[in-house]
């Protein structure tokens, strides 16, 4: 098989993934995409690096054995903790999400001063902060951890207070009065409009979105655009496929029920 057709792997703990992969399907139709929601090991945020580690490999060796020709870190905390120390043992392309997107928001010469929501993984990795000033060497850059959004956006917390959470931690974010707000991790789009209740919806920055047109863009610049007339999608669960599909709903309606693999 040509390698510009062989499928791209897109990777997440869970359901969070496909906020990027809804925005790769828009930009690249033609791709053969299999995406891996490793719901066994959900939630990647609380996870240690050594932990992260382990987990991301056992992925991509998957990934490895089906031959695909790229690799989305479609999570915020395994590009934070695992990209740098799994990049250079693998035959396909790696798209970190965190590194990118720090690169692409970090084009705009104006900004100085950013703040992030991520898990906590991702921000007690502070690589947002380290890949920011990668960029700008003097930009200011506030991490705010926000442990649970994800519980939040997936319905499993009972009886929350979800106005009461959105507010304990956006107040410091705000405190700090930043010119952008990175959501940085995926789930955390889905609470836009209640975080938008509190200050300027234009402040948040999306970053499936930067993302997805970055990897589109990559992938023509190396030749790796598939000539394929038309694209595929397969899901993979680690554990409950169907309740993979359930919360999937939040960001999109599958096409075809997600198969259990186990790794």
């Amino acid at each position: 098989m040509e390698n510009e057709n062989k499928a791209i792997g897109v990777m997440d703990s869970g359901v969070g993934g496909l906020t990027v992969l809804k925005q790769l399907l828009n930009v690249c139709p033609n791709e053969n995409f299999i995406y891996f929601g490793d719901t066994k090991n959900l939630p990647f945020g609380e996870k240690t690096k050594e932990q992260l580690i382990e987990i991301v490999k056992n992925i991509f060796d998957y990934f490895e054995k089906q031959n695909v020709k790229a690799v989305i870190h479609a999570c915020n905390t395994t590009s934070a903790t695992a990209y740098d120390e799994l990049k250079d043992k693998y035959s396909f392309k790696i798209y970190p999400l965190v590194q990118t997107v720090a690169k692409c928001v970090m084009q705009d010469q104006g900004i100085n001063k950013i703040a992030v929501m991520a898990t906590q993984a991702t921000v007690n990795s502070h690589k947002y902060k380290q890949e920011i000033q990668k960029h700008n060497k003097n930009a200011e850059v506030f991490e705010q951890a926000c442990p649970l959004f994800v519980p939040l956006v997936e319905n499993t917390l009972k009886n929350a207070d979800k106005e009461k959470i959105i507010k304990s931690y956006l107040e410091p974010v705000l405190d700090f009065n930043p010119q952008k707000i990175i959501l940085g991790c995926t789930h955390y789009p889905y609470l836009l409009n209640d975080l938008a209740k509190y200050t300027n919806k234009e402040l948040f920055i999306d970053p499936s979105k930067i993302f997805a047109q970055y990897i589109k863009q990559d992938l023509e610049n190396n030749n790796l655009l598939s000539k394929n007339k038309s694209g595929s999608t397969k899901y993979i669960a680690s554990s409950d496929p169907e309740k993979f599909e359930q919360n999937a709903k939040l960001f999109m309606k599958l096409d075809k029920m997600p198969e259990l693999v186990t790794i």
